[in-house]
């Protein structure tokens, strides 16, 4: 009995297949024939690539980068607060001996 097995695409192969689906060009009957992915699969894929196109311009992406420079900076800190304590209590700990 044969299994079918699933087939995994990059993102760039999505993309492409995607766009030539919101192009209209050809049916999603004839993109599924060529690019041998089901029609609706490429009519997903279409629907998240309109979906996340708006995005594409917004703010979102500097406020998140923003938001990850933030917790950096906080984890920074406390490595070289903890990188001070750690110093102090060696420092101590030699004086007790």
């Amino acid at each position: 009995m044969a299994r079918n097995i699933r087939k995994t695409h990059d993102s760039a192969f999505k993309a492409k297949v995607a766009l030539e689906a919101i192009k209209g060009e050809k049916t999603l009957t004839q993109l599924s024939s060529k690019f041998g992915v089901h029609s609706n699969q490429i009519g997903q894929w279409r629907k998240q690539v309109l979906k996340a196109l708006p995005d594409v311009f917004s703010n979102q992406r500097h406020k998140e980068d923003k938001g990850q420079e933030d917790l950096i900076s906080e984890l920074y800190r406390q490595i070289g607060q903890l990188k001070v304590e750690m110093d102090w209590l060696k420092k101590k700990s030699q004086m007790l001996l």
